[in-house]
């Protein structure tokens, strides 16, 4: 996705897609996110787009267009869609701006516009959302690590094999499985902020994960087990 101009948001121009799209930008310079934790810059950032400061949610943008667009394509498989969508998440939360009340992290009430945006595209489509793990994202997992180490063709075509299991496995969970797991696997989010996410008790959020790992785990485990990956 090209860096999205929320500056100008003021002057929408039409998407591809008909709806409300964003134009270019260029990054502040000046900008230095390493200099205090991510909850306090988001935070001072949000206070200045609400005192009309637009590039302020520039800089926002700039910092998490990547995860936005990665959060969408687990849904939304085609390239141009996942751009559309992203600038639409960003979009949508710029005009929502002034209802993010600071209970979570600015980043948890992003990645909730950006899951329901998606999922709208797909059910006004009548299109079941799905979910997706790539091998990138594979390495992320409990098992990751055996998908990394330089191996002979007999071991990159298990290697395929697991991966392929372990995407058929993610996408056939339940969606309030998949989602719960790949909140914490993927994103590595605290079950708090999933809680707030999903909008139900910690408890559950930690069933439904240990339901999803115990899923995943079966049915990865006769590839793992006959497999010198």
């Amino acid at each position: 996705m090209t860096q999205a101009n929320l500056a100008k948001a003021r002057k929408p121009v039409a998407s591809n897609r008909g709806h409300t799209a964003v134009s270019s930008m260029t990054p502040d310079k000046d900008w230095n996110p390493g200099e205090q934790s991510d909850s306090q810059t988001d935070l001072q950032l949000v206070r200045k787009v609400r005192n009309g400061d637009r590039a302020a949610f520039d800089l926002l943008v700039v910092k998490y267009q990547s995860r936005v667009a990665s959060i969408i394509s687990r849904y939304v498989y085609d390239s141009q869609e996942v751009m559309d969508l992203a600038q639409e998440t960003f979009v949508k939360a710029y005009r929502a701006i002034d209802r993010f009340r600071g209970d979570s992290a600015f980043y948890t009430w992003l990645y909730r516009i950006a899951v329901n945006t998606a999922k709208n595209y797909l059910e006004a489509r009548g299109r079941r959302p799905q979910g997706s793990a790539d091998a990138a994202e594979a390495e992320n997992f409990d098992d990751g690590s055996r998908l990394r180490d330089v191996a002979s063709p007999e071991r990159l075509l298990q290697r395929e094999q697991l991966q392929k299991a372990l995407t058929e496995a993610i996408a056939g969970l339940p969606e309030e499985l998949r989602s719960a797991f790949l909140l914490r696997e993927y994103d590595g989010l605290s079950y708090e902020d999933i809680a707030r996410i999903l909008e139900c008790p910690i408890g559950t959020v930690r069933s439904r994960i240990f339901r999803a790992r115990d899923a995943v785990d079966r049915q990865l485990a006769p590839l793992l087990n006959h497999s010198e990956i």
